[in-house]
């Protein structure tokens, strides 16, 4: 599998809370706090859903 590395660039306020549930399930919260994660489909269709409020690198 690939390696990604997803940044958040946006707040969550404002937001549903579905979105803010995504952004700490995949380890973000803050804004520039980076994680890396090996790009699964579960992985994928979390970035997909908040995608608007991150930034996602291949490594």
């Amino acid at each position: 599998m690939a390696k990604v590395k997803i940044t958040q660039v946006r707040s969550t306020i404002k937001r549903p809370s579905r979105q803010v549930k995504t952004i700490e399930a995949l380890g973000l919260g803050k804004i520039n706090r980076s994680v890396e994660k090996e790009l699964t489909p579960q992985i994928s269709g979390m970035i997909n859903k908040v995608q608007h409020l991150v930034e996602v690198t291949e490594l």
